[in-house]
């Protein structure tokens, strides 16, 4: 395999690369190779130099890069590897560091500033960094990350090699490489135009149904993947975090294999739901976006989205989950009638309109009286948060009495009469006050 380092040895490089595509290791191995040849370090410097640092948008991507970075060093016991994200206690790490120094430092990048600006010392360790890896940068840019980069890339020395990676290439990322990397730096692409992202062995169908039918409907589907697929392996995206937490509790009622990953778990609970998931067979996880991009969960054998992907590029992040390195998948994406707007934004995917499979009586009985054993207070959060969601898409929430309406059939969907109150402080924050149909407290 060819790396990096064997192309360009030292240069500055901007990498068009999907996930999925084996960059991790890519930009791993020429970064070790920069390590080895470093001389060693003073085992009784009392703070020793970070000589590669690796910058990821999300935990769950952090944790996996430092997992493969620990995997290539398996024989290079005296090289060190850390990573330090959000969701862990500051102390923690700042302990952890002093007790075993590394030289690859892995981090999510609001973390890596608190550790800038609250550890002592650890400005000066960032003085020694050779290597400078931004993954996902398009990814880092969409999540609001840019001030921290800008900061991470003034503390670390001019002098080094600074590797940046990019499913797309939008003008913030070139505004990017204009302050991170060198002006003669190499441009690799390795995204074939017309390929755009999804792969095209993964089977997508279309399913349109009202809200009252789409709990039913998912219950169904997985019910039939199951039976035809005993390896399966299933992701279920939802819109949000409180969502997705209210239909892993209705999942786990109609006793399927479920977990969850979501924004309100703590890191450890993700980090282990996650590895689980990758292992496993015969386990259905259900999220939100947290692992959209770039998390290598093999072998997924479905992906169904229930509801409005923010917009194309998240819906075909989700299904990159599936049909990874040439393995074939299956994607489906529920949405109501009033959502089918959306399918005009892919129209040019293999995406087909299916039929919706018929429901007995006995199933819906079935999934309305799992309803009833889901907590109260989850399915309050629900609604506030899907109402939240719609309200701020362009194109639902630009009518609000109609949006109110919409959430009051989301909430019978879950067996609710009337729809929860809402705190009258967030409903103003929403623009939705005295829209009737709601109810504040």
């Amino acid at each position: 395999m060819m790396t990096l380092g064997d192309f360009f040895p030292g240069k500055d490089v901007l990498a068009r690369a999907k996930t999925g595509t084996g960059k991790t290791v890519a930009f791993l191995l020429p970064s070790i190779e920069v390590i080895l040849k470093s001389p060693p370090i003073d085992r009784d410097k009392k703070r020793p130099p970070i000589l590669v640092l690796v910058i990821c948008p999300t935990r769950e991507l952090a944790s996996q890069a430092a997992a493969e970075a620990n995997t290539l060093l398996k024989y290079h016991p005296s090289i060190g590897v850390q990573v330090v994200m959000g969701g862990t206690r500051l102390a923690l790490e700042q302990k952890r560091m002093q007790a075993n120094p590394c030289q690859v430092l892995v981090a999510t990048p609001g973390r890596l500033r608190d550790h800038m600006e609250n550890t002592a010392g650890f400005a000066t360790r960032l003085m020694g960094v050779k290597v400078l890896v931004l993954d996902e940068a398009d990814h880092l840019l969409d999540m609001g990350f840019r001030k921290d980069i800008e900061k991470i890339v003034a503390a670390v020395p001019k002098q080094r090699q600074t590797l940046l990676f990019s499913a797309t290439v939008p003008e913030e990322v070139r505004q990017i490489c204009h302050i991170a990397l060198k002006r003669d730096h190499e441009f690799i692409n390795t995204v074939q135009e017309g390929t755009e992202e999804t792969h095209s062995q993964v089977e997508q169908r279309l399913l349109v149904a009202p809200l009252d039918k789409q709990f039913p409907l998912l219950y169904v589907l997985l019910k039939e993947h199951i039976a035809d697929d005993v390896n399966y392996k299933v992701l279920v995206f939802c819109t949000t975090a409180m969502v997705t937490r209210m239909v892993a509790d209705l999942l786990g009622e109609l006793k399927l294999n479920v977990r969850e990953i979501h924004s309100r778990k703590p890191q450890s609970y993700r980090t282990r739901v996650s590895d689980e998931f990758r292992k496993s067979k015969g386990l259905i996880l259900v999220t939100s976006d947290v692992s959209a991009r770039g998390v290598d969960y093999p072998d997924v054998t479905l992906v169904i989205q229930v509801g409005l992907p923010a917009d194309r590029e998240q819906y075909i992040h989700r299904l990159g989950r599936t049909g990874r390195k040439g393995k074939e998948g299956q994607g489906i994406l529920l949405l109501a009638p009033w959502e089918e707007f959306f399918s005009s934004t892919i129209k040019d995917l293999p995406i087909t309109k299916a039929a919706v499979p018929s429901l007995d009586p006995e199933t819906k009985k079935k999934v309305e009286r799992s309803l009833c054993h889901v907590e109260m207070k989850n399915k309050e959060a629900a609604y506030q948060a899907w109402l939240g969601y719609y309200n701020s898409n362009k194109s639902v929430g630009r009518d609000k009495y109609r949006l109110v309406e919409l959430a009051s059939e989301f909430s019978r969907s879950m067996g609710l009469e009337n729809p929860p109150a809402i705190p009258k402080l967030v409903l103003g924050k929403m623009g939705l006050r005295n829209i009737p149909g709601l109810r504040s407290k």
